[in-house]
């Protein structure tokens, strides 16, 4: 399932020498195939300006990470327990307790524990909800704008001040201060917006194009 493909690539800092950001992309290679389902999913994204932004509100993507797949836990703890290890779970089975975060954004180690603290770790939605919001989600059902809120595919635990620096970037604006993380992000931005009919502004999609080009491929 492509949703457990690591991919990477793509060196974003010129003070950053190329063969360090070479020996984070060998971290997460990818499959030829998977590679090349990205590409082709990208080039079938339509390239269209943003829509205004006139309308958003978080609300309107439904209440903050239901239990959607009705497993008894909502959403952020199931995609904590997904991406930390070590974890630790409150009585029930579905709280996170304590992790620790290998973050894929920063490369940064980090210990999360439930309390005053806990927005060291966050849930970033890949796909931004106001990105998807300006490129065809303003169209959607509720019912498809909660499921995309909550779906698995477009949700990474990460470095809380990542995230926030992230904001409702797309890949033009922003990918990973890890290089090497930055094709395997922008894979799941292209492949979440093929699935869900989203659309990419040029600059993104030239953006997408870059980071597909330096991708590593594994044997």
């Amino acid at each position: 399932m492509w949703l457990c493909v690591l991919v990477v690539g793509l060196g974003t800092g010129l003070s950053v020498p190329w063969w360090a950001d070479a020996h984070s992309a060998a971290r997460y290679p990818v499959a030829a195939d998977d590679l090349a389902a990205a590409r082709a999913a990208l080039h079938a994204i339509p390239v269209a300006p943003l829509d205004p932004d006139d309308g958003y509100s978080r609300q309107r993507f439904g209440a903050a990470w239901a239990d959607v797949d009705h497993n008894g836990c909502d959403t952020r703890n199931d995609v904590l327990a997904r991406d930390l290890t070590d974890v630790t779970l409150g009585p029930g089975g579905c709280v996170v307790l304590a992790g620790t975060l290998d973050d894929p954004y920063t490369g940064a180690v980090i210990d999360f524990v439930r309390g005053p603290g806990s927005a060291a770790v966050q849930i970033d939605h890949v796909v931004a909800l106001d990105n998807a919001w300006r490129t065809g989600a303003q169209t959607w059902p509720a019912a498809r704008r909660l499921a995309f809120a909550n779906d698995p595919a477009n949700l990474l635990a990460v470095s809380g001040k990542a995230n926030q620096d992230k904001g409702a970037s797309d890949a033009s604006q922003w990918l990973p201060p890890q290089a090497g993380f930055a094709c395997v992000y922008v894979v799941r931005q292209v492949r979440v917006k093929a699935a869900y009919g989203l659309w990419m502004t040029p600059d993104e999609h030239a953006a997408a194009e870059r980071a597909l080009r330096r991708c590593v491929v594994g044997r």
